[in-house]
């Protein structure tokens, strides 16, 4: 299973949309097995393609701060699980995820800074 956080400086970015890169963890038997980063694209998260590059890349959940709704939407359409409302440290985040500590907040994202959803 592959995760993806979306980052900035080690943290969790809180604008999905926006961060800094993503950083992407592999999982076997409950175990971090790699640690790669992809770049953010350009421009917004919802507007990019970022959903579908993940999907490809084998992301099945992706562990964000803030997220929108269209965001949320073109992610759980490529079959990536969202869990939002998360915060902190990424490596301790994760550690948290998989000892079963983190779950969504259920809280959209109610702005916007790149225009219309």
């Amino acid at each position: 299973m592959k995760i993806a956080v979306p980052t900035r400086d080690g943290r969790v970015d809180d604008h999905f949309g926006h961060c800094d890169h993503y950083t992407i963890f592999t999982i076997e038997n409950n175990t971090i097995t790699a640690t790669e980063t992809l770049p953010s694209p350009q421009g917004c998260g919802c507007k990019s393609n970022i959903a579908s590059t993940l999907h490809d890349m084998g992301v099945e959940v992706m562990l964000a701060g803030n997220m929108g709704e269209g965001a949320k939407n073109k992610l759980s359409a490529a079959g990536i699980r969202v869990i939002r409302g998360c915060r902190g440290e990424v490596d301790v985040l994760l550690k948290s995820y998989l000892t079963g500590f983190v779950f969504d907040s259920g809280v959209a994202c109610d702005h916007h800074e790149c225009g219309h959803h």
